[in-house]
């Protein structure tokens, strides 16, 4: 045997080398698709731990098991244990059942409070919750991401209670804002009353006068982040920040914005089964087949030539309805149609509901929701209109592009990160946008989308295309969340 063959058989000197630990992370949420969604948040813990789990990462989910989630999802969970939740003089029970869904596990936390109490208790409760459930299970997270106001206290708890236990060394924080309109406020007395927080921790969760779940999440977490780039700034300024700007820009070192994603593999026009006709960027046929078929469905005219405008969306005032009604007459003059999908205040819906009553031939307004006739306006409309006051991400804007369906948008938030205006000169860009929160800026904004339509089908070709062909998908916003993970030492 030669001295080669020696060296190549020789046992190792010092330890083997073990195999990398995964980064371990519990994601916090109120609510996660497919178990159980009321808004963006949802789709959110719904698909990026399926993202970061495909990354390399080990993430689980928590979220309350309400009464609401469907039947045959609650039969496939099963109970490991049970505790009881101290919560200042309270000490609620609390049952921990587990699931999985995609790959990812999720646990469940169900006690006594919930249906009980109002909401200030209820996710007190469950932030305490999830940090004396890491005591019964198997699983040891590096990192515990938590999301909006419902799952700020996590970190609050953790710090005031539990940083000399040794099951939570090492263990960091982060806090997700997915809107700072929604702050979990209440009277100043659930700090001792309720929360049981020590006297000299106050301070932790006292803001202008009352008890801010959000500040004590922003004040505690070891990062916070934001669901867009622009609005990590945007809320900085007391325009958009609803009156906790000041805080922000005291810990702005610790604050960034990561953009959302959607799930590509469900809002896809080539297999979507909502759709009249599926379709792709190669071959658009099937898209005026959509629309030929929406329009006879809602009974408006189908006209080749004519555009359809969609806009799809809760009905509040965050989403510049107003701009579209100070407009809508002026717009409907024009030779094109509008059709409207959303439920919410009822002065938006009088409102649209008697223009339709003057406009039924260009105009159809839809108050309700429904995924599948979600889809299908996606498919059928050419132009998508999303005015917003404040825009944290949004998500219709890339689904709608998806679709083939041309953003018209204002310069805010996830819309000004998603949406580069369409330079004519250099064939970049996907949509159309305005920055003043302005009516006639709305209006300036659809035209320029509308001429392109109507009179260069080239530009219009290209910028319907650079759409359809843009990732949204999660994988990148899971490579900046899995970087940001690493950081945490």
């Amino acid at each position: 045997m030669n001295t080669k063959t020696k060296k190549r058989n020789a046992k190792p000197k010092g330890k083997p080398r073990q195999p990398r630990k995964k980064k371990s992370v519990l994601f916090v949420a109120a609510e996660a698709a497919p178990f159980i969604r009321t808004g963006g948040l949802g789709d959110v813990a719904g698909a990026l731990p399926q993202a970061l789990t495909k990354a390399g990462l080990d993430v689980r989910v928590v979220i309350p098991l309400y009464s609401d989630i469907p039947d045959e999802l609650r039969q496939t969970l099963t109970f490991l244990t049970y505790t009881y939740v101290p919560l200042s003089w309270r000490n609620q029970y609390c049952g921990v059942y587990e699931g999985e869904a995609n790959g990812v596990k999720y646990y469940f936390k169900r006690g006594g409070l919930y249906g009980h109490y109002d909401d200030g208790e209820r996710f007190a409760f469950f932030s305490k919750a999830v940090l004396e459930m890491l005591m019964l299970i198997d699983f040891r997270p590096d990192v515990i991401h938590c999301n909006d106001w419902q799952t700020a206290l996590v970190p609050v708890f953790l710090d005031c209670f539990y940083r000399g236990n040794s099951i939570y060394a090492g263990i960091r924080t982060i806090y997700s804002i997915h809107n700072i309109e929604f702050q979990g406020q209440y009277d100043s007395s659930m700090i001792g009353d309720v929360l049981g927080i020590p006297e000299a921790r106050r301070q932790l969760l006292e803001y202008a006068g009352c008890c801010n779940y959000m500040k004590g999440g922003i004040e505690c977490a070891d990062r916070v982040t934001t669901v867009s780039p622009t609005y990590a700034g945007e809320i900085m300024d007391s325009y958009y920040a609803y009156g906790l700007e000041d805080i922000l820009r005291k810990r702005s070192f610790k604050l960034s914005g990561i953009l959302n994603g959607i799930d590509v593999a469900d809002y896809d026009p080539t297999t979507d089964k909502a759709l009249f006709a599926n379709y792709g960027v190669e071959d658009m046929s099937g898209k005026e087949v959509n629309k030929e078929s929406l329009l006879r469905m809602i009974s408006l005219q189908y006209v080749p030539t004519r555009p359809m405008i969609a806009m799809i969306s809760r009905l509040t005032s965050q989403k510049g309805l107003d701009l579209v009604i100070d407009v809508a007459e002026e717009l409907l003059a024009a030779d094109v149609q509008l059709v409207i999908l959303g439920m919410g205040d009822w002065k938006y819906e009088t409102r649209f509901k008697d223009l339709e009553h003057r406009y039924g031939n260009k105009l159809r307004v839809i108050i309700n929701f429904s995924k599948d006739l979600a889809s299908k306006l996606y498919a059928a409309s050419d132009i998508f209109l999303m005015p917003s006051k404040f825009e944290p991400c949004g998500l219709s804007q890339m689904i709608a592009m998806r679709y083939g369906s041309v953003p018209v948008v204002r310069e805010t938030g996830g819309l000004k990160d998603t949406v580069p205006a369409f330079n004519p000169m250099t064939g970049e860009g996907v949509g159309y946008t305005f920055k003043t929160f302005n009516a006639q800026d709305m209006l300036g904004a659809i035209w320029r989308a509308v001429d392109t339509y109507y009179n260069r089908k080239d530009d219009w070709a290209t910028v319907v295309r650079n759409g359809m062909t843009r990732d949204f998908s999660w994988s990148a916003s899971a490579k900046n969340y899995a970087d940001l993970y690493k950081s945490l030492k």
